[in-house]
């Protein structure tokens, strides 16, 4: 019995140590897997139509497209690499918000706001 105790225990420990050694994250995903959590995530909050989940699918696919590829640009410095990619973010935001409703609008800038405060609360969590 002690032996079945140290045996789980040890299991336990290696299972522990190497989620450690990789911090908790995932696996970066493909731009085509990333945009679709992303447009599922909006269409929930929002209540998009069929119509507009497509659409939106297709924008989050441009941009995980364009910063992964910003991503694997290696000539750019850091802070150029940032300012391009809040560009690229900021662009998308704008096609977004020219396919909402008036109603979905006011959701979506709601959501925004209050984005880096559940950034925040999971980061402090981690």
């Amino acid at each position: 019995m002690k032996k079945l105790l140290i045996v789980c225990g040890l299991l336990f420990s290696i299972v522990t140590l190497a989620q450690a050694q990789s911090g908790g994250r995932k696996k970066m995903e493909s731009p085509e897997a990333r945009a679709k959590m992303s447009a599922e995530k909006l269409a929930k909050k929002l209540d998009l139509n069929k119509d507009q989940r497509t659409r939106m699918e297709d924008i989050y696919l441009e941009e995980s497209t364009a910063m992964a590829k910003e991503w694997k640009d290696n000539t750019s410095d850091k802070e150029a690499k940032k300012a391009s990619m809040m560009k690229i973010h900021d662009e998308t935001d704008a096609k977004i918000t020219a396919e909402l409703t008036d109603a979905q609008k006011q959701k979506y800038e709601t959501w925004k706001a209050e984005k880096p405060k559940h950034m925040k609360k999971e980061k402090s969590q981690r």
